[in-house]
């Protein structure tokens, strides 16, 4: 079962990610942020917490060294066991072909970073109410 509090960050940059938990502390989150650095360890993240403890949603940046985060986002998609996580998209980037690629290949939302460390905060709220609190998935239809 998802754990209702669990989000798993897919980002290669140490400084996006402690600026992203420091947002969400600030916006009231108490759950789990885990982080994944690369394809690799998200794939091996969800392979050791998928029966009992996988996130309830994923947020995945888009431009990741070596790798492009619409790839990793179809892999999420096209693998049945964890197809029914949300995944937002959480990127710098605003160009209309990095959002239409990205719903095409199954994107739940996309959401550009805000320049602002207080617009994050702000930011943060919106997707954790949201994605956690309101949204009701698949597997959580019972809960909802």
């Amino acid at each position: 079962m998802p754990n209702a509090s669990s989000i798993l960050l897919i980002d290669d940059s140490p400084g996006e990610c402690e600026l992203f938990r420091q947002a969400l502390t600030q916006a009231g989150y108490s759950g789990r942020l885990d982080i994944a650095e690369n394809s690799r360890v998200a794939t091996a993240y969800l392979n050791d917490h998928l029966q009992n403890d996988e996130p309830a949603l994923i947020l995945l940046d888009l431009k990741l060294r070596g790798e492009r985060g619409v790839e990793i986002l179809k892999q999420l998609k096209q693998d049945a066991r964890v197809a029914h996580i949300p995944v937002v998209i959480l990127t710098s980037s605003d160009d209309a072909l990095d959002v239409r690629a990205c719903y095409q290949a199954g994107a739940n939302g996309y959401v550009v970073k805000p320049g602002q460390f207080d617009d994050l905060v702000t930011l943060s709220l919106h997707i954790w109410k949201f994605w956690l609190e309101h949204n009701c998935t698949q597997r959580m239809a019972a809960q909802c």
